[in-house]
């Protein structure tokens, strides 16, 4: 199978709301850059003391190579976690990356991106490459030495060359025949 078919594309992120940015951010216009999300809740344990705190790690240690984006991906607790309390959260923990609050589709259902992910409850992982596929789909505590390495190797690998570029369907990345 060849190496650049073997992952999925990274679906788009569904978010009503954003923090810590002044504009809306989407995956498409990430492009070309490695992409790393935390999916969490901050009613979470494992997310306040594993997943956010990688996160903060990862955005100073390798900052200017990756993107880190929180999403707040709400599946429980719903009155709890609103995005007045967040706001609140996001400041006393000095999360400083854009983190997204993921929509709903229906009120108190599974949350839009965290079903488009198939993950599978927070924390979670989701790391993309250059090329907008996903890399990584990770449930629970990951390792920093695991992530850490992951993100290395997608730092070193080249930039995707496009072809066939449409507004409809986007650019596909070339087959190794095609590239030159």
């Amino acid at each position: 199978m060849d190496r650049q078919t073997e992952f999925a594309p990274a679906p788009p992120l569904a978010v009503s709301q954003w923090f810590n940015t002044d504009q809306p951010i989407s995956l498409e216009r990430l492009a070309g850059q490695v992409v790393m999300i935390e999916a969490f809740q901050m009613l979470c344990p494992g997310c306040v003391s594993h997943g956010l705190p990688q996160a903060q790690r990862i955005a100073a240690t390798f900052a200017g190579d990756v993107t880190v984006l929180g999403l707040h991906t709400v599946f429980e607790h719903h009155d709890a976690m609103s995005p007045v309390s967040l706001d609140a959260f996001l400041h006393e923990y000095r999360i400083g990356f854009p983190v997204g609050v993921d929509t709903h589709d229906q009120p108190g259902g599974t949350p839009a991106t965290m079903a488009r992910y198939q993950l599978r409850g927070t924390p979670s992982l989701i790391l993309i490459d250059r090329a907008g596929r996903v890399r990584l789909n990770a449930f629970g505590h990951v390792d920093d030495l695991v992530v850490g390495a992951a993100l290395a190797r997608l730092i070193d690998e080249p930039p995707p060359t496009t072809t066939g570029c449409t507004p409809d369907q986007g650019c596909t990345v070339p087959t190794k025949e095609q590239t030159p």
